[in-house]
């Protein structure tokens, strides 16, 4: 069977799941038949998600990691996290949110076809770098996503009208948690990815290091979740201050990675 033919597979299992899930949401049970049978067979659409991701990124003999294969790699992250997360938290509401996106990124890499192969990707040293960078960005992404639905739910507790699929995610406290989890892990991982590329860039990309704008905003990204992540540990910063703080890291890393991607590879056609 092609990869064309998978990913046509895949993506409908993802937006039938989807369309499970928010029914589910929609009586409140969505938790509860994510930790069932369908919840476990969700697994299946991710792996095939997975197996189509490896194909496109090491595809040539090289590591093609364009601004489209980059996207799904992180939304597919995003969601096998979630999947693993389910065992020990209420989040089967976050989950559902993230199918319809999963489903959309993984036809983007083949309705968008772009080469954008990396070099020195034969090297161990590389490999780790780019893997690591990709579930820090995952985590990160995560922990954006909890600000934007604490910062809702926030807003509308006192409401009436408070929208099911809000009513149906876990309690503040839990989002919390998760949130600076998230923000912790992804934090050291992120450490671990700008100090490996100031001294170790010789050896992972084969030139001497440079700063660049992609380096500024990865640092300015990290001086932002260290802040955070100081506050909430010595003055216990939460709520508004927390997503506040979240979304402005997630929009400095975002502008460098895939910002800059999108630039040369989209606009400038490099």
């Amino acid at each position: 069977m092609s990869n064309l033919l998978l990913s046509l597979f895949a993506f409908v299992t993802y937006s039938l799941l989807a369309v499970y899930f928010w029914r589910a949401h929609a009586r409140g049970e969505c938790d509860e038949r994510c930790r069932g049978t369908v919840g476990h067979l969700s697994l299946f659409p991710i792996a095939l998600h997975g197996y189509l991701l490896w194909s496109g990124i090491f595809s040539g003999g090289g590591i093609d990691l364009g601004v489209f294969n980059a996207l799904s790699l992180i939304v597919w992250l995003t969601l096998l996290v979630y999947w693993v997360a389910r065992f020990f938290y209420p989040i089967g509401g976050l989950q559902a949110l993230v199918l319809p996106l999963a489903a959309i990124t993984l036809l983007l890499p083949g309705v968008f076809p772009a080469d954008h192969q990396l070099t020195h990707t034969d090297l161990l040293a590389f490999r780790v770098h780019i893997a690591v960078a990709m579930l820090a960005y995952s985590l990160f992404t995560i922990a954006m996503l909890h600000a934007v639905l604490i910062s809702l739910v926030e807003k509308r507790l006192h409401h009436a009208n408070l929208p099911r699929v809000l009513r149906s995610l876990p309690p503040l406290l839990t989002m919390e948690s998760l949130l600076f989890r998230m923000i912790g892990i992804g934090f050291v991982l992120l450490t671990l990815t700008l100090a490996s590329g100031v001294l170790f860039s010789e050896e992972i990309f084969g030139k001497v290091w440079q700063f660049n704008h992609k380096v500024l905003f990865g640092f300015l990204s990290w001086c932002v979740f260290a802040v955070l992540l100081w506050g909430h540990h010595y003055y216990g910063w939460r709520g508004k201050i927390a997503v506040r703080w979240t979304v402005s890291g997630f929009v400095f890393l975002l502008m460098a990675y895939l910002g800059s991607k999108f630039v040369l590879e989209l606009m400038l056609h490099r």
